[in-house]
């Protein structure tokens, strides 16, 4: 059984707001899991869409492939750096600086036909 990956790095958004999307599409039916990304409201969805159709033209330049068969396999999402390497300060009482992250995370998603 063939494995096809894809994956965007350093994207723009929070690993937990990733993984929540990602936890819904472990293991469905990539058909059913365009479904549910194109219908969610959620930022994420977008991201691990573009993701999704990607490693399916990756699985499509396999001819042995029949792509309604695919399965996401394996999907996760991990911490990337902070955007531009270091953190950020806002305004804080008493005439202090408060320190915050700008997160970025790394999406892998893995696709494979089902048998």
């Amino acid at each position: 059984m063939k494995n096809f990956t894809a994956s965007h790095r350093h994207a723009r958004m929070t690993a937990r707001k990733g993984r929540y999307m990602m936890d819904q599409i472990r293991g469905m039916n990539v058909n059913d899991a365009i479904h549910l990304l194109e219908s969610s409201p959620r930022r994420a969805a977008f991201f691990i869409k573009k993701v999704l159709k990607s490693a399916i033209a990756n699985a499509s330049q396999d001819p042995d492939v029949n792509l309604n068969r695919l399965n996401i396999d394996k999907c996760y999402v991990d911490d990337g750096p902070l955007l531009q390497g270091r953190l950020r300060w806002r305004p804080g009482p008493q005439g202090r600086a408060m320190p915050f992250r700008k997160r970025t995370c790394h999406l892998v998603i893995h696709v494979g036909e089902e048998g």
